[in-house]
């Protein structure tokens, strides 16, 4: 008779299968969710799956370091049992799993494979003490290519990689900020933003399912803040999904047209839009082949990018295969650029940005455009920004739990 699966072991399956998605076949984590799971029914296993796959990432550098030291020869990158490893080192190290279950649910991965060279690994880093650094390794040479921000920035992004960022929400009504810092127990660093400690439940949290509120990190707040949008102008929000922009657009009281070129992740804009009782028009095109029927007030085009700088959040951008191949991205960010800036309206105004750490992805794209400078009573307390432009990295805010790395420029026709 087959002995039962230990506890546990169905999450620790899910966290290597999603880590497989990732490192393997260059899958966003999130976007892996589905495939990885599937079969995983209660919501606490996959919520470990997930939260396991996500250690690993953070710490990857090091969680191996730790198995190629207890072994005679290192396992392949891709190996099975170094994918075992990984989570159950995560899982004791991060999250405080026992040692008997660490060893009950790696050898249980393991049928068929080498589970006496995994017992091994686990027993001699048990018996030796394993522990990882204060800070996380930055994988590959995002340090040396960070490090051109500041000579601290390298260990300011690995602090922000060691855990879970806070959670940031924007609020529909600014001037309800006091009200919505009480309600929800947090602090806030302007008017229409709240931060809530990392691992919050989103969906409990009161005001939710009434729309006063949604999830949006504080850098990503600003671009929209930035337009200078006016009641009764007309905006439009390029590459708009998942809609946390077009809702600000639209609670600013613009007319507001949504393009993005996926009908799918603008089906979230429109859920989005229901539940905060916001309107915009929805337009699913190609903005490189789309032709409006008259020019717009304010543009946003918030570009698609390598997303480097969301990495606190999503540690998987730093793993993803291509991810540091940026010409066919340059180019679509110029021809975009390019295109969004003819529909401007006389003293019309454009805000670029990305959530990237690439300056050939921010400062290099807007060189010899004509920017409006931004100011600096226009940002938070602590965002200063340089020859008029806003470049967020590592450290900025990180007071108060840190931001995702941004690049926002300001332009006219």
């Amino acid at each position: 008779m087959r002995a039962p699966d230990p506890p546990g072991l169905a999450s620790r399956r899910g966290a290597a299968r999603l880590l497989d998605a990732v490192l393997k076949q260059g899958l966003p984590l999130d976007g892996a969710l589905d495939g990885a799971l599937r079969g995983i029914k209660r919501p606490d296993d996959r919520a470990l799956a997930r939260n396991l796959a996500s250690s690993v990432l953070r710490w990857l550098p090091d969680l191996d370091a730790l198995i190629d030291g207890a072994t005679q020869r290192p396992l392949p990158d891709d190996a099975r049992a170094r994918m075992a490893l990984r989570t159950g080192m995560a899982g004791h190290l991060l999250l405080g799993t026992p040692d008997h279950a660490v060893i009950a649910t790696t050898l249980a991965q393991l049928e068929g494979g080498p589970r006496r060279l995994a017992h091994a690994v686990l027993s001699r880093l048990f018996r030796e003490g394993a522990k990882l650094p204060d800070l996380p390794t930055l994988p590959g040479d995002f340090a040396t290519r960070w490090a051109m921000w500041g000579e601290d920035v390298p260990a300011a992004a690995a602090a922000l990689l060691a855990h879970e960022p806070p959670l940031d929400v924007t609020l529909r009504d600014p001037a309800t900020t006091d009200e919505w810092v009480e309600k929800l127990g947090g602090t806030s660093l302007m008017p229409g933003h709240v931060r809530l400690a990392g691992g919050t439940a989103i969906p409990m949290l009161p005001g939710y399912t009434d729309g006063a509120w949604w999830v949006q990190d504080i850098a990503a707040q600003l671009p929209a803040r930035l337009l200078g949008v006016q009641p009764g102008m007309r905006v439009l929000d390029l590459c708009a999904a998942p809609g946390g922009k077009t809702m600000q657009l639209a609670a600013a009281g613009g007319t507001v047209t949504a393009l993005d070129v996926s009908s799918q992740r603008l089906a979230r804009v429109r859920e989005n839009l229901t539940r905060t009782g916001l309107s915009a028009e929805i337009v699913t095109a190609d903005a490189l082949t789309w032709q409006p029927k008259g020019q717009f007030d304010r543009i946003l085009l918030d570009a698609p990018c390598s997303a480097t700088g969301v990495f606190r959040r999503h540690p998987d951008v730093l793993h993803l295969k291509g991810a540091r191949d940026l010409t066919p991205v340059l180019g679509l960010q110029r021809a975009l650029l390019d295109r969004a800036l003819g529909w401007l309206a006389p003293g019309g105004r454009l805000v670029f940005s990305t959530c990237s750490l690439d300056v050939r992805e921010g400062e290099d794209q807007v060189a010899g455009r004509a920017v409006e400078a931004i100011q600096p009573d226009e940002l938070p307390a602590g965002v200063v920004p340089a020859s008029g432009i806003v470049r967020l990295v590592p450290g900025v805010l990180g007071d108060a739990g840190g931001c995702d790395g941004f690049f926002i420029a300001r332009l006219t026709a």
